[in-house]
């Protein structure tokens, strides 16, 4: 049997197929003859196949340019064909599956006429065996598919072109589509006002802005001010130190985890060292970002040539990092594909704006003021704090301060929040709830006056929610100020984490 040679790798194959054939268009084929419809789009899925492997014959010879050219219209053809396949009754999506196969193999340099073998992507490059790595991790990490069947070639690449439907990528539609969807529908709309400061910078580093949302997604539902029980913080959830490795610190007080332009640049960053890493392995790169890059390598290392779905590596993942990529790969197809799921996405106006503020306010006294204009029915609490990390949404900002907003807002600021009954509102219900307790009772001439209420009652536990603040806790016990809080529980500084127990006077 001839030897296969190795290819450089080229642009993915689409596998926008099992899109279109999930979304239940096409149906079986019967026994009867093909229809000339189902035989044109057979004839188009065999000029494609001829195309994309002129293209490969044409890269053998060094013309690139032509050769990405020919790639091009093949795959276009390709798909198109085969989304059609997916609605015409009597077309048989598996002969489309075939095609895609063998073209994956023809791809990558390991297809040969008449081979059986079904995964070629498992076995190491040539000159490395299984030993090796187990002795050397760099070998280990040489031997690594280039994930034929999820990544080549990630950047500068549509996510579509890397996708593969299996049953952990199914089941996390599934969850997407049902118990979380308002959760995907909030993290959609999140990004949408966050996107101009993120997107740029997976553009620069040329990864597919699917990849950003489908992570984003799953680790923060877009809130900026995200903290897990472990200490990840911010839209993508940087643990510190890893933070602090791609350029994420602490400036003037603020953390900068919690900024989404550089949080998305420190993510490209580290997703694109990782990629290289792991060869190229979109699936065991999202591993290392969920569950510890360290580890990952020892396993990878110890198991060459297998995909992140391989037992060998999967069963040693924990159910978070099982959970954890697929989710993240779900929410991404989804980015991409609404259409094929029955999901439709809101339409969000996501232009970059700004506002000069003509008298003090609060973001929580303005997203009082905005109300639900331009549709926002859920408010645009989030969307103020998104946009402006660094302030906190409690403390009134002077005149004169720049608010980055959606430019939709500049006229409803200027005409219902510079002046007018809606900020007088905003802050009078402000103010109000800054009344931590009662002025003590006045003094009495009896021996054994009634005390005031006291912290000597005794004390009950609390439980930290997301958004809560010392100041706002204060504000729920009503007998104890924030001092009085940190002291009863040790706390240095008034940092808080999402999970965290706290002992809270009882006030009666």
């Amino acid at each position: 049997m001839p030897s296969a040679v190795l290819l450089r790798r080229f642009a993915l194959l689409p596998l926008a197929l099992l899109a279109a054939c999930s979304s239940g268009g096409g149906t079986r084929p019967g026994s009867g003859k093909a229809t000339p419809q189902v035989n044109a789009l057979y004839d188009r899925m065999n000029q494609a196949s001829k195309g994309y492997e002129a293209s490969i014959d044409q890269a053998r010879r060094g013309d690139t340019p032509t050769a990405a050219k020919s790639r091009a219209v093949a795959l276009d053809q390709l798909k198109d064909a085969s989304a059609r396949c997916g609605l015409t009754p009597g077309c048989d999506p598996q002969r489309f599956f075939s095609v895609f196969d063998r073209l994956l193999r023809l791809k990558d340099g390991s297809f040969i006429e008449g081979e059986d073998g079904d995964d070629m992507a498992d076995s190491p490059e040539s000159g490395a065996s299984p030993g090796d790595a187990s002795t050397s991790p760099a070998a280990g990490m040489a031997a690594l598919p280039q994930a034929q069947r999820s990544v080549t070639m990630l950047r500068g690449h549509e996510f579509s072109d890397l996708m593969v439907m299996n049953g952990p990528v199914k089941a996390s539609l599934e969850l997407w589509l049902t118990q979380l969807r308002p959760n995907l529908m909030d993290a959609y709309v999140n990004y949408q006002f966050m996107r101009y400061r993120m997107w740029p910078e997976y553009k620069v580093a040329g990864l597919p802005e699917a990849l950003l949302f489908g992570i984003m997604a799953k680790e923060s539902g877009g809130k900026v001010h995200a903290v897990s029980r472990s200490g990840a913080s911010g839209p993508l959830q940087f643990m510190y130190a890893t933070g602090l490795r791609f350029g994420l610190s602490n400036t003037d007080g603020f953390d900068q985890r919690f900024d989404p332009g550089m949080a998305a640049r420190a993510n490209a960053q580290y997703i694109d060292e990782q990629l290289e890493v792991f060869n190229n392995n979109l699936e065991l790169t999202l591993a290392a970002y969920n569950g510890g890059e360290g580890r990952m390598k020892r396993m990878a290392a110890a198991n060459p040539g297998v995909s992140f779905y391989d037992p060998q590596i999967y069963n040693q993942m924990s159910a978070e990092t099982r959970d954890y990529v697929p989710m993240v790969l779900a929410a991404a197809w989804l980015f991409l594909h609404p259409d094929s799921y029955h999901l439709k996405w809101p339409r969000v106006d996501g232009e970059p704006g700004a506002i000069v503020l003509k008298r003090p306010a609060s973001l929580s006294e303005l997203t009082i003021c905005l109300g639900s204009a331009e549709g926002m029915t859920d408010g645009w609490f989030r969307t103020l704090r998104n946009l402006n990390p660094r302030l906190d949404p409690m403390i009134a900002q002077p005149v004169g301060t720049r608010l980055e907003v959606p430019k939709q807002l500049e006229r409803v600021y200027a005409s219902s929040c510079a002046d007018g009954p809606w900020p007088i509102l905003a802050n009078d219900l402000h103010t109000a709830v800054k009344i931590i307790a009662p002025p003590p009772p006045p003094s009495s001439s009896a021996p054994t006056p009634t005390p005031a209420p006291a912290k000597s009652q005794g004390s009950r536990s609390y439980t930290v929610k997301r958004g809560d603040t010392l100041v706002s806790i204060a504000r729920k016990v009503d007998c104890a100020d924030v001092e009085d809080i940190a002291r009863m529980n040790g706390l240095k500084g008034h940092q808080l984490k999402v999970g965290q127990v706290l002992k809270l006077p009882v006030c009666r």
